[in-house]
């Protein structure tokens, strides 16, 4: 049997309309698109990771790193079809897309989304990740997409808003969209034939181009903790988790001396103290 080579991407938009220059945002001495790519290092079954981005001072930065990057066009509308232009320049069977704000990404996460053995290189497959929904805010937070799937865990519709409405039936768990997710280079392609439908518009969520256009995207349940950085407020929130997972030496691709340094960091820029009360 030929082996599978699974390549994962990490699109990095730098002129975000709601966070401008996310992918770059500091977190402890490096970047956020850092910390995404070192966590996506430690899957064994991706082949390469790159940055797909669309900005200078996200290559200077990937080549500070020597982190593996793809320039991109400025004018992609979402990260579907920065995706969609990658694959016609790194060729695969598969693409593992994590975004650019899951700095928080857990191995496991990634590892959920790898492609079945059943699924064939050739088909046009597209999967992504969801979770339980455990903070009661982020129902009605619109920054946090929620997932409705049919019994089989295909995508029936997602919204900003909670979904779906308990009229007859209270006792029930949301989901939420996570931002990992697996394509076939078809799947890609399905993406950059077909423009943005009118619900993908109004709601703002790339994944519609799928759905409005009659193509399957199964969604993945994954149990995994993980927080995007959607706004400011989002990404202090995330700065503070990894405080924690730093300070109790959790995180895998640190060594001592690095893991030291971001100690330092935080203890100069008082952050220590102010994580802790």
């Amino acid at each position: 049997m030929t082996e599978k080579k699974i390549i994962g991407v990490i699109p990095a938009r730098y002129a975000s309309s709601r966070f401008p220059g996310k992918p770059l945002v500091d977190f402890f001495g490096r970047p956020m698109l850092w910390w995404v790519y070192n966590q996506m290092k430690l899957v064994e079954q991706l082949s390469e990771v790159y940055v797909a981005c669309d900005d200078t001072q996200v290559v200077e930065v990937c080549e500070m790193y020597n982190i593996p990057y793809v320039m991109t066009k400025v004018s992609h509308a979402t990260h579907l079809d920065r995706l969609s232009e990658f694959s016609e320049k790194v060729d695969a069977d598969f693409y593992i897309n994590v975004n650019g704000d899951e700095p928080l990404v857990e191995l496991q996460g990634i590892l959920d989304l790898l492609p079945p053995d059943k699924v064939k290189a050739n088909e046009s497959y597209a999967a992504n990740g969801m979770m339980i929904l455990t903070e009661p805010i982020e129902a009605i937070d619109t920054s946090k997409i929620k997932i409705a799937t049919d019994v089989y865990g295909n995508g029936l519709y997602m919204a900003r808003t909670p979904i779906p409405y308990p009229k007859g039936k209270g006792d029930y768990q949301l989901k939420k969209f996570v931002g990992i997710q697996c394509f076939t280079k078809s799947a890609l392609k399905f993406v950059s034939n077909h423009t943005r439908g009118p619900i993908e518009e109004i709601e703002d969520i790339d994944e519609y181009r799928f759905l409005e256009y009659g193509h399957k995207l199964k969604f993945v349940l994954t149990n995994v903790k993980t927080l995007s950085v959607d706004t400011r407020k989002d990404a202090e929130k995330v700065r503070g988790i990894l405080f924690e997972r730093i300070a109790n030496d959790e995180v895998p691709f640190l060594d001592d001396n690095l893991r030291n340094e971001m100690l330092m960091t935080a203890k100069a820029q008082n952050f220590d103290k102010l994580s802790r009360g």
